[in-house]
């Protein structure tokens, strides 16, 4: 794909070779599970917690899809990967606003299948149905 920026046309997105790209992910990131959250801890806290072991990049704390209530984990992205090492041995079982936190590198989210769940009726649709019984 190639985009504009600047007046300049460059690669991006699928082409390895563009540092332009704002959607490339870095490879060196250090992407780490918090779990035992507090309700009450907010990024923000749990940000300050983790840069005083390197620059932190992102942080985001899971909440429940339909009543926005946090889930009690999260995950925190680390630019350089021995200091997000280094964070995970100082920091996991340390307590934040009360509970002592289980921090260890995140696993890479599992692939999950395209169903949809339930009985589908194969065949066209929309159609009336006419049970005579």
């Amino acid at each position: 794909m190639v985009v504009r920026a600047n007046g300049v046309y460059r690669l991006c997105s699928i082409c390895p070779i563009s540092s332009f790209c704002k959607f490339r992910r870095k490879t060196n990131l250090k992407n780490i599970f918090v779990g035992n959250l507090s309700f009450s801890t907010t990024e923000d806290a749990l940000r300050s917690l983790f840069e005083a072991y390197g620059a932190v990049d992102r942080v985001s704390i899971v909440t429940d899809r339909e009543t926005g209530q946090p889930r009690g984990f999260g995950f925190v992205e680390m630019s350089v990967d021995t200091e997000g090492n280094r964070a995970i041995d100082a920091l996991n079982g340390t307590e934040l606003n009360g509970r002592a936190l289980n921090i260890n590198e995140a696993r890479p989210k599992e692939e999950r299948g395209g169903g949809g769940g339930g009985h589908r009726r194969s065949g066209g649709g929309g159609g009336r149905q006419n049970n005579r019984w």
